[in-house]
């Protein structure tokens, strides 16, 4: 059975990564589509291919994980890719709430489309991609909300210039 884990990974979270680790031995393939579309309640902080080259280092340890990007609605990538299951992943009431609004209108969207949600694990259930970028941007360890790759990929966005411990040779 195939499935598609969307999101906009911005950045790409260690909650992010369980889930679709989780997700991966649940499905025989799994399509983790980066949503590449400009919404007006989200301002893109990594470029579509910033996001997409992250989660390719991050997965490609999972042989039935492909990793792509989308825009436009979830229901017509879905039905262009044949996968009618979309996984999501919730971390508390707030998000479940969210997310059954969301499956009940893009069930309306497209009736055959089912939604599978996987809890977040207690550790990630509080981290929020927004709130590790507004830690990073002021300087602080997002360590233990990403990955190294991620970190240094954040502080590389952040402040691009090299230090002068780069400089000494």
């Amino acid at each position: 059975m195939h499935a598609i884990f969307p999101g906009t990974f911005d950045p790409l979270t260690r909650g992010h990564l369980d889930l679709i680790t989780r997700a991966a031995k649940l499905f025989s393939h799994l399509l983790v589509a980066v949503n590449a579309g400009e919404s007006s309640a989200k301002k893109r902080f990594f470029s579509t291919e910033e996001r997409l080259a992250l989660l390719k280092a991050e997965l490609q340890h999972l042989p039935n994980v492909e990793v792509c990007v989308f825009s436009g609605l979830l229901v017509d990538f879905t039905k262009a890719k044949n996968i009618m299951t979309v996984v999501r992943g919730v971390r508390n009431s707030v998000d479940c709430e969210y997310e059954m609004q969301l499956a009940h209108m893009n069930g309306q969207l497209q009736s055959n489309l089912e939604v599978v949600f996987l809890a977040t694990k207690a550790e990630y259930s509080f981290v929020r991609a927004s709130w590790v970028r507004e830690i990073a941007a002021f300087g602080g360890d997002v360590s233990a909300f990403v990955t190294p790759r991620v970190a240094e990929a954040l502080k590389l966005k952040l402040d691009p210039r090299p230090s002068v411990e780069d400089n000494k040779e």
